[in-house]
């Protein structure tokens, strides 16, 4: 059993959760299974992701690969989901699961974008509490026409577990222990969480694999400083690392559901990436999986 005393950040509140699920319907938001809503909550988070639905949204980006910047698009794909705290997967019978339920709230995020005659994919998940304790898991996949690359952080009692499968023989694979440190990734659930329960000032944080990838740098903690600046319609984050010349800034809705409005990365003078949100709808998109739903995918204005 993994304690998370030894690297827990902070609470917000306790909710249940439901999510795409092969065995079982999406669930009820008005019967939580068995868990008290904690005094805390905000009653519009129980309304807004726990009908049974995901929120999806699509972002026109400009990503760097190989010097140059490149038209590209991403889909994030954010859902509520019961989780195993022991095994690290969904569960599919929540209702028997008992103490190791853990409500999440899950981001799946895929790029995509074309180089020259060939094309990427990268995708990144990252399962994190809905309470906002240190996510349980996060992966990610970078996939063009050399091959993949895939990686898993899974949370242990003295940090993450890190592995790493890639087909270059100079990276992979490895199997390494990170000290405790919040993921860069999960700020984007934490910020749809509670944004402003985020501890501002330094800390320790893993940088985003896809950077750590493209930049060719070790999976290392990193010290960093975090400013949160409030604004009466839009807000940002903004990341500074101390030692590598990286930043991030994520812009997103001050007020509760948080939408994620864009973001920018970069290193040093050169920009990573921008993403700028194009349209965001709610569907139990894991049922429109017939040819009739297609049109859907104009609704969200995709291009890729």
């Amino acid at each position: 059993m993994m304690d998370f005393r030894r690297i827990a950040f902070w609470a917000f509140l306790i909710l249940p959760a439901v999510g795409c699920d092969r065995r079982q319907p999406a669930g009820n938001p008005d019967k939580p299974m068995g868990e008290k809503v904690s005094a805390r909550s905000n009653p519009g988070f129980k309304e807004y992701w726990y009908r049974g639905k995901a929120e999806l949204s699509t972002f026109e980006v400009e990503q760097e690969r190989y010097g140059e910047i490149r038209r590209a698009e991403q889909v994030n794909i954010f859902v509520t989901e019961d989780f195993s705290k022991n095994k690290q997967v969904k569960l599919d019978a929540p209702q028997d699961a008992g103490a190791d339920r853990v409500p999440i709230l899950k981001l799946n995020a895929v790029r995509r974008f074309h180089t020259g005659i060939y094309e990427y994919t990268l995708m990144e998940s990252i399962f994190t509490p809905v309470d906002a304790s240190p996510s349980l898991k996060a992966t990610y996949s970078v996939m063009d026409w050399c091959g993949q690359v895939f990686s898993q952080f899974n949370l242990r009692d003295n940090g993450y577990r890190v592995r790493l499968f890639s087909y270059f023989e100079s990276e992979g694979d490895t199997d390494q222990q990170l000290k405790p440190a919040m993921l860069e990734d999960e700020l984007m659930t934490r910020i749809r969480i509670d944004p402003f329960s985020i501890p501002a000032g330094k800390t320790d944080l893993i940088p985003s694999p896809f950077y750590l990838r493209f930049r060719h740098k070790p999976y290392e903690v990193q010290k960093a400083d975090i400013g949160i600046e409030k604004g009466d319609r839009e807000s940002e984050l903004t990341v500074r690392y101390e030692v590598l010349d990286r930043n991030l800034t994520i812009r997103f809705e001050t007020d509760f559901p948080h939408r994620i409005l864009g973001w920018e990365e970069m290193d040093g003078e050169q920009l990573l990436s921008r993403g700028r949100l194009k349209t965001t709808m709610m569907s139990d998109y894991w049922r429109r999986h017939d040819n009739g739903s297609e049109f859907l995918r104009d609704s969200l204005k995709l291009v890729f």
